[in-house]
């Protein structure tokens, strides 16, 4: 599975931030307060971390990188084995007091949709043929947006846990995070019974593979989960 146009990626990339402001959009305050499927973030916390992706991308969009590139879409996710639990644990710290230090949790929700429309935008007139600088990694820029695309797809699962009624990512932005597990599962791709929300729950560790799973990943499943 490779990616789409340029274009069309850009595009996914807003569809894929609108699916995610249409699940926080309506929600009163008390509704953002609602665990989310990331350990002890709420809906509010979770927003507040993702809101750091297109916070970056406005700053990646603006530092162009001499080449080659050193990274792909699929590279990126092998790029950062995990912090360590201090690490981790120090993160989830800071977006809990960050995310409570607005006056009320709606405020999250305000500055979300002001920086994913600013960097849909920059997406959208960003040259595809150019390189940028991220995390001190070089990346085509078409494939930076497919890592925006798949983490904003992965945690749109994760908002939506305690929400029975939200609505699913959108089927564009969905391709592009099934082309970025795919590529990470290498070898024969993923298990052809798994539905595509099943693949991206196990393939980020949000469900634990199954005996079946581990047969028909064989040595591969020991590499799960395959981001997080």
């Amino acid at each position: 599975m490779g990616l789409p146009a340029p274009a069309a990626l850009a595009e996914a990339l807003t569809v894929a931030y609108a699916g995610v402001t249409a699940v926080v959009r309506d929600l009163d305050d008390f509704d953002l307060l609602l665990p989310s499927g990331c350990r002890g973030w709420t809906i509010c916390d979770l927003l507040l971390h993702l809101s750091l992706d297109p916070q970056r991308a406005l700053v990646a969009f603006a530092t162009p990188a001499d080449g080659p590139p050193d990274t792909d879409f699929v590279t990126y996710f092998r790029s950062f084995p995990g912090a360590g639990e201090t690490g981790a644990i120090a993160h989830a710290q800071w977006v809990r007091r960050t995310a409570s230090a607005f006056t009320r949790p709606h405020g999250v929700v305000e500055r979300w949709t002001e920086t994913v429309a600013a960097a849909g935008y920059a997406a959208r007139q960003a040259d595809p043929a150019s390189l940028i600088r991220t995390q001190n990694l070089v990346l085509p820029v078409p494939d930076f947006i497919a890592t925006l695309i798949t983490e904003a797809v992965i945690h749109h699962l994760d908002m939506i846990v305690s929400l029975p009624d939200a609505p699913d990512p959108a089927p564009e932005a969905v391709a592009v995070a099934m082309s970025t597990v795919d590529g990470l599962a290498g070898g024969d791709g993923l298990p052809d019974y798994w539905s595509e929300p099943e693949a991206l729950l196990k393939c980020s560790g949000r469900e634990e593979l199954t005996t079946d799973d581990r047969e028909a990943l064989g040595d591969r499943a020991e590499l799960f989960p395959l981001l997080s």
